[in-house]
């Protein structure tokens, strides 16, 4: 099977949901940066909510930090399923993302931006816990995960909430192949 290597900004960068909800492992997880990008929480989410989500947008002197997998080009296809590349919700992006490794060599790798955007959306307190956990897990730099905790954030409505656990059902359901 094919390996490629998947940069994640955003929630996939907590090993709980990479692993638990997308049901992708990894077979190795590298900190790495991407230059001429920054993070952004302007992303709409696929199914209607207040909030955004993580996205990029072009920025020539800075760089967004996140989480290198190598991962089956067959998991790729799931994170693009799974991740509404299908119906337009993100698009693809192959960038060159720099290991945080001293001395280890740039890879390319697959990501995902969208030009979908609301400058008036803010994430929720609960996805921006997903990406500060996962940039803790990997070791990303303090600095970056300050700047993570600083990003104004919103509750999630009990509507939001229950949403999320449908949607959760839904996607083990398509990862076991069953459709339930």
């Amino acid at each position: 099977m094919p390996v490629v290597w998947y940069f994640a900004y955003g929630s996939n960068m907590q090993r709980a949901t990479f692993s638990g909800r997308r049901g992708i492992e990894a077979r190795r997880a590298r900190a790495a940066r991407v230059d001429g990008w920054r993070i952004v929480f302007d992303k709409p989410t696929v199914l209607p909510s207040r909030h955004g989500v993580a996205n990029l947008v072009r920025a020539d002197a800075e760089a967004v930090l996140g989480v290198l997998y190598e991962i089956t080009a067959d998991d790729l296809a799931h994170v693009h399923l799974t991740e509404g590349v299908l119906i337009g919700s993100y698009e693809r992006l192959t960038v060159e993302a720099v290991p945080l490794d001293d001395g280890a060599a740039p890879v390319a790798a697959h990501t995902l931006f969208s030009s979908r955007r609301a400058a008036t959306l803010a994430p929720s307190r609960r996805y921006m816990a997903l990406l500060i956990e996962g940039a803790e897990e990997h070791g990303l730099p303090a600095w970056y995960v300050d700047r993570l905790r600083a990003v104004p954030a919103v509750d999630d409505s009990a509507e939001d909430l229950a949403l999320r656990a449908q949607v959760d059902d839904a996607l083990r359901a398509m990862r076991r192949g069953d459709g339930r």
